[in-house]
């Protein structure tokens, strides 16, 4: 008999979009669709505000009205603190979109007789939900109801009552409660409300406040389960899940110009990998702030946009700093490409600074972003802290392909190659500014501690900051190590020198040679004038030897004729062979 193959179906839970920047990513989709979901926290963390942007988004966007039952804050009071998000709550209960009703129980006006219910509840929500046509309920700090009413057994039995008959209704649910010493809530609401548990944390660390959200669980779906900051400004609520961004972003091949010719030769004559996080560090004065803004003057002359986090000087006081040295900022703030952002580090807490950071990166778009320095973040203890701060960052930049340049001041007599954070595994191109000391005098110096991808000078530069802009100079290496500045100045001048006359003893050799190769070809030419005047005297007495051997055998040829004689061979053969000459 064959055995029947069953395909199973993955099913997946219906779920409600909550609209809420970031909270639908980690919950992979929203809040669970017809189920009651408990969202607890210290007082102040937000939770009334996530329960009502929850609701307003579902009215506005996806067509679900709904309805809010308050146990503390009147209507006209929940109306007025939403107002200033741009909800406006009053146009949409006109509309019939959202029921607004405060429950207020007073323990004088409550007659006990028999046992006690919350039928009445039931009831309200019932007409409210029919009344709009609900598909989204919000019950706030309900648990209210416990330090007002009596017999907490018996609400208790009634409340796990009321949220069954909600998942009945099929409308999804948001309860809000106080956490408890300890534990979730107070009256432990999350034993009988756990389909979902998000868990809203405000601390204050170091005298800033971080504000932090977790799924604590969340039945049939997958979630992220770490913490992720969240913010609440004018836009609302919005939670930055950058601990879920991997190492699965691409990288760009396309190189960008420092701004610095002699920068760019040392980085293979190309500049920066777009999408690259840079690094200068060094003591205070070395010139950091200066190298960022010549990449970001750079930059917009190529009509890039440039978000620029200033964490120590004002704008105007920044632009100011970089005329003297040749670099115009003013313009391109002018223009909109270039946008500055001042704030001190202690206004508010890393995970605000983080989520703002990323909020206006959201909204400006930009090419590339400035963070001067980064190590102002470091109070205290905090170092772990800044470096996670920095990594949810530098992941998000790099997601975005957008060209990261962090500057780092580094204390005086500590190890130049570390920062105050240990960012260095980071960073894509490290810039190190030093100071060199000799001869009475400090000057700067710049050389390329490492960047990857590339092929890049291991030298030193001498770095000058001059009127008309940034100057890379080679250095000189002698026994007592780099020459910079006067050193520098004197090293050349005695490098001149010396050339001078080592070029004056090569002219002098040439000199030399030249008078030898004269006086050479004089006597050649005299040898030569000699040997043809002999040569012509040979030739003549030549000739004059042979003209008489030939008369000689012409006269003894014509004797031995006039004598009848015979003419000898050896006379004969003689004049058979003639040489000539």
């Amino acid at each position: 008999m064959k055995k029947r193959a069953f395909l199973f179906r993955r099913s997946v839970l219906p779920k409600s979009p909550t609209s809420i920047q970031g909270l639908d990513e980690i919950t992979d989709g929203g809040l669970p669709k017809g189920r009651p979901t408990l969202v607890c926290g210290g007082a102040g963390c937000g939770k009334t505000l996530f329960a009502m942007e929850f609701l307003v988004r579902g009215a506005t966007l996806y067509n679900e009205p709904g309805i809010f039952f308050s146990f503390e804050e009147t209507e006209k009071e929940l109306t007025a603190n939403v107002a200033s998000l741009g909800f406006d709550l009053d146009n949409l209960v006109k509309r019939k979109k959202i029921w607004l009703e405060n429950i207020h129980v007073e323990r004088s006006e409550i007659q006990q007789s028999g046992e006690y219910d919350l039928e009445g509840l039931f009831v309200r929500i019932h007409y409210a939900i029919e009344s709009v046509g609900a598909k989204r309920v919000v019950l706030d700090t309900v648990e209210s109801l416990f330090s007002e009413l009596p017999s907490p057994l018996i609400l208790r039995a009634e409340l796990r009552r009321l949220f069954h008959w909600l998942k009945k209704k099929g409308v999804t649910t948001i309860i809000t409660a106080e956490r408890g010493d300890g534990t979730l809530t107070r009256e432990g609401l999350e034993e009988y409300v756990s389909d979902c548990v998000i868990l809203l944390d405000h601390r204050v660390s170091d005298q800033s406040s971080i504000r932090r959200l977790r799924i604590i669980k969340y039945r049939g779906s997958t979630h992220g389960t770490n913490e992720y900051p969240f913010l609440i400004d004018e836009d609302g609520f919005s939670v930055l899940p950058v601990t879920s961004l991997g190492l699965n972003h691409s990288s760009s091949l396309e190189r960008v110009s420092t701004g610095i010719p002699r920068l760019d030769a040392m980085l293979s004559c190309k500049g920066y990998f777009r999408g690259s996080t840079i690094l200068v560090s060094g003591t205070a004065g070395t010139g950091k702030t200066s190298i960022a803004a010549k990449f970001v003057e750079e930059a917009c002359k190529r009509g890039e946009r440039v978000l620029f986090f200033t964490f120590e000087e004002s704008p105007s006081q920044l632009a100011r700093n970089m005329r003297s040295v040749g670099i115009q900022l003013e313009p391109w703030e002018k223009k909109g490409l270039l946008q500055f952002q001042a704030t001190r580090p202690t206004h508010y807490g890393l995970e605000t600074h983080l989520t703002t950071s990323i909020k206006l990166i959201n909204e400006f778009r930009p090419n590339i972003v400035v963070l001067d320095p980064i190590n102002a973040f470091v109070l205290g203890e905090n170092q772990t802290e800044v470096k996670t701060m920095l990594l949810r960052l530098v992941d998000f930049l790099k997601m975005k392909k957008i060209t990261a340049f962090f500057t780092s001041l580094n204390s005086a007599g500590d190890a130049m190659e570390i920062t105050d954070v240990y960012i260095s595994s980071l960073i894509d191109t490290w810039l190190l500014l030093r100071d060199i000391e000799i001869g009475g005098e400090r000057n700067r110096g710049l050389y390329v501690l490492k960047s990857r991808g590339m092929a890049h000078s291991n030298q030193i530069r001498e770095f000058k900051l001059t009127d008309h802009g940034i100057e890379l100079l080679d250095v000189y290496i002698g026994a007592e190590g780099v020459l910079t500045g006067s050193a520098r100045l004197s090293q050349e001048a005695k490098d001149d020198a010396e050339q001078l006359l080592r070029q004056q003893e090569i002219g002098r050799r040439r000199f030399g040679l030249e008078r030898k190769r004269e006086a050479m070809e004089a006597q050649i030419l005299a040898l030569r004038s000699r040997f043809e005047a002999e040569e012509s005297e040979a030739l003549k007495i030549i000739g004059i030897e042979k003209a008489r051997n030939d008369r000689f055998t012409q006269d003894k040829i014509k004797m031995a004729r006039s004598r009848k004689s015979d003419i000898s061979m050896k006379t004969a053969g003689t004049n058979k062979n003639k040489i000539k000459i």
